[in-house]
């Protein structure tokens, strides 16, 4: 390179006319040495720009994609759309599952004298089979139908009848879902939980008291996560009846608004550590006025007064704490599940039987009833635990009932499982009811999918 521009610089010097040169052959002479420097100047940094170029192969930064990575992922959305332009024989299909759960006991004291709607001695309950057809009804929303049908402790016939029938939403903004049909109320912990998905084989006597077993309800119910990192659920419903109360005696009057019943639900979980979690809830239920409600005219207040409900107020309080260790939760886990529950109900008194005739009076009964339960997973199939019950009976707070029931669990798979359970039952001496020993072996099975709300399979 070098001589090369020796070469141009030389003609250059030969081709310029001799007058040229003589008059300017210093100025000449000044700018050939310039730009003999510029050009060594610009040689020496292409050759310290070669010799510390890298090398053919240059290292990847950390985090960078690929080409190769680049060709992969592409393969992987062209399976995925491709995929998707499929249909499925039963893509439009509804699951099916079907649930049994056969109970047998012994009881050793009769129904009359225990309170039970079961008899006493030997008896074997076939107490639900119960049918689950869940579905999306549309990208907005999705229903479901668990039809239920269980044998009268009398004639041992089965009844059959639509347990739940729901329409709920998926899409809605906010953070809302809104759910309308025939449902479990979201009220306490175990309320709303179908029976053989119980960490016990019976309901607490406390929900039996003062919601009538399940809290199912005809109505509307709107829930809302909370947007906060922390999950916060706050539930609000309304519908025609709640738990085991009956119907209106007369279904074709008048219905006002304050006839109805409205719930609600403020619930939260975080985690404790890796292994501990808890969660707590309140819960309030409030029916205004319930004097038409069919079949509680009939009831027996203190001194043998007849007594009318008019007016149902209930608030509950519970917490759950679970131990699940993280290295092990497939075969161990503790769990403590206290439900406190107020029921403050007020009935009006008739003194002498005769209604109508102005001497009636209204009186308020605040009882209070309690359950607490601690079940520990000892193995992939087996677990134990223990029940504590505690109750005052809503129309009478000095009649109390209290329960401890051990209980054992072995699951064969998660779709067949037995129970067996222990309960001792006694009373003080307000009911005049006697005490007694039971013992439970319930027998749970389930074909097909099963889901009921955030409970899945």
């Amino acid at each position: 390179m070098k001589r090369y521009l020796r070469r141009v610089v030389l003609a250059t010097a030969l081709l310029t006319p001799c007058a040229a040169r003589a008059d300017g052959t210093n100025g000449a002479l000044d700018a050939l040495k310039q730009q003999m420097q510029q050009l060594q100047q610009k040689i020496q940094e292409l050759e310290t720009a070669k010799t510390s170029a890298p090398p053919t192969s240059v290292t990847v930064p950390a985090g960078a994609v690929t080409p190769e990575q680049l060709k992969e992922v592409d393969e992987k959305v062209d399976k995925v759309v491709e995929a998707q332009k499929k249909t499925l024989m039963s893509e439009f299909n509804p699951s099916i599952g079907l649930v049994g759960e056969t109970v047998f006991s012994y009881r050793s004291r009769n129904s009359s004298e225990t309170s039970s709607n079961r008899p006493g001695g030997f008896d074997i309950w076939q107490r639900s089979v119960e049918l689950n057809v869940a579905a999306s009804v549309d990208p907005f929303a999705k229903g479901y139908v668990v039809a239920n049908a269980s044998a009268d402790a009398a004639t041992g016939e089965s009844t059959f009848g639509i347990e739940e029938a729901a329409l709920q939403t998926t899409s809605l903004p906010w953070n809302l879902e809104l759910k309308a049909g025939r449902f479990f109320g979201e009220f306490g912990k175990l309320e709303y939980i179908h029976d053989h998905e119980l960490p016990m084989v019976n309901r607490p006597l406390a929900i039996d008291q003062y919601i009538g077993g399940e809290s199912r309800t005809d109505g509307l119910q709107l829930n809302w996560l909370v947007p906060v990192e922390h999950y916060v659920s706050w539930t609000v419903g309304v519908g025609d009846s709640f738990g085991g109360d009956s119907p209106p005696s007369d279904p074709g009057g008048f219905r006002s608004i304050d006839e109805l019943n409205y719930w609600s639900r403020l619930s939260t979980y975080f985690d404790l550590t890796p292994d501990w979690q808890a969660e707590m809830g309140v819960s309030g239920l409030f029916n205004p006025r319930t004097n038409d409600r069919g079949g509680i005219d009939a009831q027996t207040g203190p001194g043998g007064l007849p007594m009318t409900e008019h007016e149902r107020r209930l608030g509950g309080l519970d917490f759950q704490v679970r131990y699940v260790p993280l290295r092990d939760n497939q075969f161990r886990s503790l769990t403590w599940g206290t439900e406190l529950l107020y029921s403050d109900n007020r009935y009006l008194v008739d003194p002498d039987g005769t209604p109508g005739d102005g001497d009636e009076f209204s009186r308020s009964v605040g009882s209070f009833g309690m359950y607490s339960y601690l079940t520990w997973k000892l193995h992939r199939q087996w677990s134990t635990g223990f029940l504590f019950d505690y109750v005052q009976n809503a129309e009478n707070e000095h009649d109390i009932t209290y329960a401890c029931s051990p209980y054992v669990t072995w699951a064969l798979s998660h779709w067949n499982q037995l129970r067996l359970q222990y309960t001792y039952t006694d009373h003080n001496a307000v009911s005049g009811l006697k005490s007694d020993d039971a013992v439970y072996l319930q027998w749970a099975w389930i074909i097909g999918a099963h889901s009921h709300g955030w409970q899945q399979r």
